[in-house]
């Protein structure tokens, strides 16, 4: 069985002893049994939620894995196939890593980001970035595509709150983009011919570059100015985490008690919707933890801990939010069924 991709917690700068290779092709498998073959092997990072007519289809899916200590490195082929990781998922397990998807051919459209009302970027062979702690449902089309699976850790130099790369794509038209795409390529066509230590200093150097590349695009990066913004950002966030539980947090409690110009920051929490989204974000993801960890506390006390002023209030919000009212979430459990629901892909 394949490892689990490492959590964001273990960031050891030390390289593993020995690569862990392995490959799997649905070839051998019976036509209509081909996309459930695949997404047993792929259950334990993402749900693969297929439809009744790609049940009875055959499914081309081939995947190459390489892990290294804290770093996964994949090379996937497949059909187009819904991939999905719900907030309930995410409640129930351990993964936590941060993943780039790089495109050789096809893309990926998220069709939900964040929250089931959110639509992300399409991604038309370039680079999509997930965070694997935050929910996402996209539709991957027919594609190559090259993942790298890093911990925080390697992030944090540019991204004070790399949560925030979660959705964020950078397109083919970008250099940069081109430029890791290129090596990714050429790691890949090599990563069965080199040792340990080569591949480990290979792949943190992919790992730096793509926190740059997404740093610069989010504005956080490649000068003074992006600095000051960083600097920012990271204010903001950490008097966010540190009041999260005030019911009278407020963005504009952060503006005055940060003394940050108001423009600057909608601009820094543009793509979270804006600070007030960017708290109820918060607010929320860690009531959907507690929900989970602590059965026995009524809903009610659980939205008080987390910021919220009544229950009502909080229950509205997580249904708008995670299309399921807390009561019911507490119910969910285990993976998607074999078939979707009636209308999905």
């Amino acid at each position: 069985m394949p490892h689990r991709p490492i959590s964001s917690g273990e960031t050891s700068g030390a390289p593993a002893s020995r690569i862990v290779h392995s490959r799997f092709d649905v070839q051998a498998v019976p036509p209509r049994k081909q996309l459930l073959a695949w997404r047993e092997r792929v259950g334990h990072v993402i749900d693969v939620v297929p439809s009744r007519a790609q049940l009875e289809l055959p499914f081309r899916g081939r995947i190459e894995r390489f892990a290294l200590g804290e770093l996964v490195f994949t090379d996937c082929s497949t059909d187009e196939v819904l991939l999905e990781r719900s907030i309930a998922r995410i409640s129930r397990d351990s993964v936590r890593s941060f993943v780039f998807h790089l495109f050789l051919e096809g893309g990926a459209q998220p069709i939900a980001v964040h929250s089931a009302k959110r639509q992300g970027t399409p991604c038309h062979g370039g680079i999509l970035a997930i965070d694997m702690d935050q929910p996402i449902r996209m539709l991957r089309h027919a594609c190559r595509v090259i993942t790298l699976f890093v911990p925080g850790g390697l992030l944090q130099d540019v991204f004070p709150d790399p949560a925030a790369i979660h959705g964020r794509v950078i397109g083919p038209e970008k250099p940069m983009a081109r430029l890791i795409i290129e090596r990714a390529a050429a790691l890949a066509r090599n990563i069965r011919n080199m040792q340990a230590e080569d591949t480990d200093r290979s792949l943190r150097a992919l790992a730096h570059l793509l926190a740059a590349a997404f740093g610069q695009e989010a504005g956080l990066s490649g000068n003074t100015r992006a600095v000051a913004r960083a600097a920012m950002f990271d204010r903001a966030r950490r008097y966010v985490h540190a009041h999260l539980q005030d019911s009278e947090l407020s963005p504009e409690g952060v503006l005055d008690a940060l003394g940050l110009p108001r423009t600057t920051m909608y601009r820094l929490f543009q793509y979270e919707g804006g600070l007030g989204a960017y708290i109820r974000h918060l607010r929320l993801r860690a009531a959907a933890d507690d929900l989970v960890r602590f059965p026995s506390i009524p809903v009610k006390d659980i939205a008080y801990s987390v910021g919220f002023k009544s229950a009502s209030d909080f229950t509205r919000a997580f249904r708008r939010t995670y299309d399921v009212a807390p009561n019911e979430f507490r119910l969910i459990e285990g993976p998607h069924p074999n078939v979707c629901r009636t209308g999905a892909h």
